[in-house]
């Protein structure tokens, strides 16, 4: 079957939060969100390393809803359910639907770090990937030097496979960096 014809739902609720995929119109949210966030994220994502525009988000947004649509990824931006405030992006990305694996990928609005919100959408996420997706395969990669990222992992009882040493540049390109891989097998 093309993933194209796997139904599945694209939002879903937990105790505190809402996920669904990204829409068009969620640039500017995302953007103020980035803008916000920016000192927190610089040191590990590339694509805030140079001046982004509104513009540039919201276009970032509709290529997401598109690759959701076609399955290619699944961008999910995070809400609280209380007050409808973005707190969040996480996606499921690297898919391979033969094989059933998915890399989770994520990033909170500096807003509402350290409030448990981000363990709290990976986990239901996670839930997300096995009932609906049937993912046999679930990893989480991070940068060995950023301790709050690896936390998530941590903390949803993914088993610590391996670093991998040299993996990638920096986001700022400067040095190299060290990448662990983290995983849940179903």
């Amino acid at each position: 079957m093309k993933p194209i014809m796997i139904d599945f739902p694209d939002e879903f609720h937990t105790e505190r939060l809402v996920i669904r995929m990204a829409k068009p119109g969620d640039g500017k949210e995302v953007f103020e969100a980035v803008n916000a966030s920016m000192d927190e994220l610089k040191p590990w994502l590339k694509f805030v390393q140079n001046e982004l525009t509104e513009y540039d988000m919201e276009l970032a947004v509709r290529e997401a809803h598109v690759q959701f649509l076609s399955r290619e990824s699944l961008r999910f931006l995070v809400f609280l359910k209380e007050t409808g405030q973005f707190v969040a992006t996480s996606s499921l990305h690297n898919i391979d639907w033969d094989v059933r694996k998915f890399e989770i990928g994520y990033w909170v609005n500096t807003r509402f770090s350290c409030k448990g919100y981000m363990t709290e959408a990976v986990k239901a996420i996670c839930d997300f990937a096995c009932n609906q997706l049937q993912a046999r395969r679930l990893e989480i990669r991070c940068d060995t030097k950023n301790t709050r990222s690896k936390l998530i992992p941590e903390r949803l009882h993914f088993e610590l496979e391996g670093t991998i040493k040299n993996e990638d540049l920096s986001a700022d390109g400067s040095e190299w960096r060290d990448t662990f891989i983290f995983a849940k097998i179903q």
